[in-house]
């Protein structure tokens, strides 16, 4: 089976210079060994009085994040003054987290290796260690550590949510004697769903006595099914 090259892509046709390292496609002189893919949950804490521990609310997501360490070596070209610098492979790299003339941003790139790798992402840093040298110091090797955030436009992240909801958020006036518990009930037919109301209403300190006129938050919940 022939081998794979992984490729970085530039998706930015304004960003494309060969004079600073930057074709259309730059490529890896060898497939890195491993990868790294991580997402993550922004979750707020939620202090309600009385209780052992905060009460946890998702905020929102957070991008997926991408790094991997890519190994170049031109040591072939010569061990002596006459090899290849081999920052001949990596200033392409290294461009990609700097603003560019034409475009006054970063390019946008992606990452494919076969079928197992497509990822979409702006380049936040690269690292580069240079680890063998000519007697006059030219680098003939190096590793580059390259972390990329994923890049997603709105109408792609909505389209792949396809959020959907049965009933709508609903605000209410507190009055004399209300509590969190008996709101929960007249809403949502159970005093147990005030922790719900809670968690929308972060500035009510009391859930058993919210202060009188406060405009709160009644969150959409799943109807229970009858039993």
């Amino acid at each position: 089976m022939a081998l794979v090259s992984a490729l970085v892509e530039i998706l930015d046709p304004g960003a494309v210079d060969p004079g600073r390292g930057l074709g259309r496609f730059i490529p890896v002189q060898f497939n890195p060994t491993e990868y790294t893919l991580t997402k993550g949950a922004q979750i707020a804490e939620i202090a309600i009085p009385g209780l052992d521990a905060p009460i946890l609310q998702f905020v929102r997501g957070q991008s997926r994040t991408l790094k991997m360490d890519l190994f170049f070596d031109t040591t072939e070209t010569g061990m002596d003054d006459t090899g290849v610098d081999v920052r001949t492979l990596t200033n392409g790299f290294a461009e990609l987290v700097r603003i560019q003339p034409k475009t006054h941003a970063p390019p946008r790139i992606r990452v494919t290796w076969g079928a197992g790798l497509s990822f979409k992402a702006i380049v936040e840093s690269v690292d580069q260690k240079f680890t063998l040298f000519t007697p006059g110091g030219v680098p003939l090797r190096a590793t580059l550590t390259m972390a990329m955030r994923e890049y997603r436009t709105l109408e792609e992240q909505l389209a792949e949510l396809n959020l959907q909801s049965a009933d709508h958020t609903r605000t209410r006036v507190t009055a004399q004697g209300d509590t969190l518990a008996s709101i929960a009930h007249e809403e949502y037919g159970d005093p147990r769903d005030w922790r719900r109301i809670a968690e929308a209403n972060p500035a009510v300190d009391d859930p058993a006595a919210p202060p009188v006129g406060t405009r709160i938050v009644l969150p959409a919940v799943e109807r229970r099914s009858a039993r």
